[in-house]
């Protein structure tokens, strides 16, 4: 990486940053302490378990090279796996260094409004943009990282302010921010990882005062941490900064926050779980969590690569949406944007795809709880959703009976209340008790045309037990 100059406040300065965070006009009624214990004690915002589908964007200087990850440097410079050596060895000259890829990241066709509305069109509630990869690289003009930032090198836009106003323009979706806490080759962390992280210049003059910059300039109301490089949160000083932004940020009352905060966190502190990458469990958990995954099954960022057969279809979109709200969490999805700032076809047609889908059945997942049972125990592939106040259960199956016939193990009907429907069909349909326990529904006769949708079907469910 081309040498840093730390912009802007000497260390003194900077430690009173850290101590006196930026004042905001008015405290929530709820004060934190910087202690997990008090912290994990926060509630959720109520928006975010409504919301329960959002799009993440990987987007960065490593969709340059957009060749087998956005780990790209780190596997090509430290750990010299073969095929990202030989891919440079092939088609760049051999002083080209990973900095070099920064004024080929230009973003050219980026349209944040463009953006939007994709996102909009696909019933998503939330997107969470990488404000900042492993690499180092910022999409804002960062002034703690001179001359690597979207300011100053490659795009010359801020990237995050052009998708903050569209989104909030433009949509009802929530605007959200990845930040990764280390850098793999910055020299101030390398330093300070020497040190067993005695020390710590890093997050005094880079990660901390960049984090207060993106709350107060961007108002992200998620701030998705990532990448602890190995060091607890008494580095990073999570505890200090969480405290800061629920209790005087201007995103106090409304944002979420995960549990990547620092080695040991993940799946123990935080706001919602996201335990591991991909995580889906398959049955309910206590506390919040959310399933961030990949279209891509192999990369989060944009690989030239990828064959047809690496992308997730639909119906394992859709499946995994499922999946993933009946037991209780969010899924958000991920797409790898092009280094031009184009969104591909392929992701794009996944996205309008989900859109449709929650065009038909989003009834059965926004604003759901997770009901007693996820899914059902006489018919696999059905999962199910709940809303309480309107004694509604939903029972989303993915495979069409060949019978025309749904068997459901869970559901109790109560004789001369109980009344069942398809969504995107709405005439009541046909039902009996089973013998031992659930019911039988006798599904529409439909051709494919007549269907409500392709990849799916949720039955609303009224008075069962």
């Amino acid at each position: 990486m081309r040498p840093r100059k730390l912009r802007g406040l000497a260390l003194p300065l900077l430690l009173l940053l850290l101590l006196q965070p930026p004042p905001s006009s008015a405290h929530s009624s709820t004060h934190f302490d910087p202690t997990w214990e008090s912290l994990d004690a926060r509630q959720l915002p109520a928006w975010f378990d409504q919301a329960k589908f959002g799009i993440f964007i990987h987007w960065g200087v490593f969709s340059v090279p957009s060749f087998g990850s956005e780990w790209f440097w780190w596997y090509w410079q430290k750990e010299k796996i073969p095929k990202y050596v030989e891919f440079m060895k092939d088609n760049y000259p051999p002083s080209f260094k990973y900095e070099d890829f920064g004024p080929l990241f230009t973003a050219k066709f980026f349209n944040a409004n463009q953006w939007a509305d994709i996102f909009q069109a696909s019933g998503a509630k939330y997107i969470v943009l990488t404000s900042k990869h492993h690499e180092g690289f910022t999409l804002w003009g960062s002034e703690y990282s001179w001359n690597w930032n979207a300011i100053d090198e490659g795009p010359k836009r801020d990237i995050v302010k052009e998708l903050e106003v569209a989104i909030r323009n433009r949509t009802d979706l929530r605007f959200g921010l990845y930040y990764s806490l280390f850098e793999w080759f910055h020299p101030l962390f390398l330093e300070d990882e020497s040190s067993s992280f005695h020390k710590r210049q890093f997050p005094v003059s880079k990660t901390l005062p960049e984090l207060y910059e993106l709350v107060n300039n961007y108002q992200p109301e998620v701030l998705w941490s990532d990448g602890d490089g190995g060091a607890p949160d008494q580095y990073w000083n999570s505890t200090g900064f969480l405290a800061w932004l629920y209790n005087e940020s201007p995103v106090r009352d409304t944002v979420v926050t995960n549990d990547r905060w620092g080695a040991g966190s993940i799946c123990k502190h935080g706001g919602f779980y996201t335990c591991s990458d991909r995580y889906n469990p398959g049955h309910l958990l206590p506390h919040k969590w959310e399933n961030c995954m990949t279209i891509d099954k192999l990369s989060w960022g944009y690989r030239r690569e990828a064959g047809i057969s690496d992308y997730l279809t639909i119906g394992e979109l859709v499946k995994q949406l499922v999946e993933t709200v009946s037991c209780g969490g969010n899924l958000l999805m991920n797409i790898g944007p092009t280094l031009d700032g184009t969104i591909s076809v392929v992701f794009e047609e996944r996205l309008r795809q989900m859109g449709s889908w929650l065009k038909v059945n989003g009834e059965a997942i926004y604003e759901t709880h997770t009901w007693r049972s996820q899914n059902d125990t006489v018919t696999p592939d059905v999962w199910y959703t709940f809303k309480p106040k309107e004694k509604l259960v939903y029972a989303i199956f993915l495979k069409w009976p060949t019978s025309g016939q749904l068997f459901l193990g869970q559901p109790k009907a109560i004789l001369g209340a109980t009344e069942v429907k398809l969504l995107g069909h709405g005439q009541p349909l046909n039902w009996i008790s089973l013998e031992q326990n659930g019911i039988m529904v006798e599904l529409p006769q439909l051709t494919v045309r007549q269907m409500p949708c392709k990849w799916g079907w949720a039955l609303a469910l009224t008075n069962v037990i």
